[in-house]
């Protein structure tokens, strides 16, 4: 038995001096930790951004269907893994997005905050006394008078008359067609009242169930901050997380029209490159927009392209005629932005609302 044999240092199996590599975990035998191997085994690990990376990133924009082709083949090493590409470009695109989010966030909170000084004003003016509004009611008083005497009225009856022209109407009242009293629920605000007293007010009942009354908290949540750069914050955060569930959709879509064409893993791997692709080309839109700004019709016109490519992907990849690709590629597309996109986006705004 030969004992020219050495142990891995990381699973601690032995075997024959001379190997480069590990051959039970993988590991170098002789690698000595330098600051450029540090940061190279950080994002080869965590974002495999190696040799399979380049070699699948030509063929992702510019052979479309061909790596998911390949890879159902089982040609898993030699490329990068989808999920892993989907993983990195992912980021990428969200870290780009993140500087026109935040800018839109700013303009937002400007908005509300101007919102808040009208109201704030508004509230201040119903406290003073209008003149119009006290001449409305002296002059339904008028015909009651003649040259200092009263048609019909002793002196008691005058005075509360005069009283009664006198009465402060806000005109702001009139005609309100909202579901609550503005003026009301800013005067109660300004006094100091209870979360309760507010909700009643905006004319929550008191049965009202659990989720009526978080409804009626973030709304008076809303009202009082005109919260709605938080809302639009919380909602673009959740976008991430949305994605991991819209890729399994749009690949069950694909399922339901191409059934015979592989099982279910097949066409989630297809949508993985597919929406690795849409990130690439959204992020580079972006991008540019950032520092050159591209005329409105050469944005839609690459954006229009990627129906294109999943066309040319979906002949590709599953092997049917322009026809039929056709047809089902315009049916996949179709449900997915008018239905599903909307749908899921609808939902995410109003989970936004509830727990921003």
């Amino acid at each position: 038995m030969s004992t020219n044999l050495d142990t891995c240092q990381n699973c601690e199996q032995q075997y024959e001096k001379g190997f480069k590599f590990c051959p039970h975990c993988g590991q170098k035998t002789n690698e000595e930790l330098t600051l450029g191997v540090l940061f190279y085994n950080t994002i080869s690990n965590y974002f495999s951004f190696d040799a399979r990376f380049l070699k699948s990133f030509i063929p992702l924009m510019f052979r479309p269907g061909y790596l998911a082709k390949e890879f159902i083949k089982g040609k898993r090493l030699l490329y990068l893994h989808p999920a892993q590409m989907y993983l990195f470009i992912a980021v990428i695109f969200f870290f780009v997005f993140s500087f026109y989010t935040r800018e839109g966030r700013e303009e937002l909170d400007k908005s509300m905050q101007r919102v808040l000084d009208n109201r704030s004003e508004k509230l201040t003016e119903t406290d003073s006394v209008t003149t119009e509004d006290s001449l409305d009611l002296k002059a339904l008083a008028a015909p009651l008078k003649n040259n200092g005497t009263t048609i019909g009225l002793d002196e008691e009856e005058l005075k509360a008359l005069d009283s009664l022209s006198n009465i402060k109407i806000p005109k702001s009242n009139i005609g309100k067609t909202f579901t609550f009293n503005e003026e009301k629920m800013d005067s109660l605000i300004a006094a100091g009242a209870t979360d309760e007293e507010l909700y009643k007010a905006m004319g929550m009942s008191d049965d009202a169930g659990y989720f009526t009354r978080k409804m009626y908290a973030q709304g008076l949540k809303f009202y009082k901050n005109m919260g709605l750069g938080q809302v639009y914050q919380t909602f673009i955060d959740s976008i991430p997380l949305a994605m991991f569930f819209l890729l399994p959709i749009f690949a069950f879509l694909l399922k339901l029209f191409f059934y015979k064409r592989g099982r279910y893993a097949h066409h989630l791997v297809f949508s993985f490159y597919y929406f690795s692709f849409l990130f690439v080309v959204f992020t580079i839109i972006f991008g540019v927009n950032r520092f050159w700004p591209i005329p409105d019709v050469i944005d839609w016109l690459i954006a229009l392209s990627t129906f294109f490519y999943l066309l040319v992907a979906i002949i590709k990849f599953y092997g049917q005629n322009w026809f039929l690709s056709f047809i089902k590629s315009g049916m996949v597309s179709f449900l997915f932005l008018l239905f599903v996109l909307p749908l899921s986006f609808a939902i995410l705004g109003f989970i936004s609302f509830l727990f921003y």
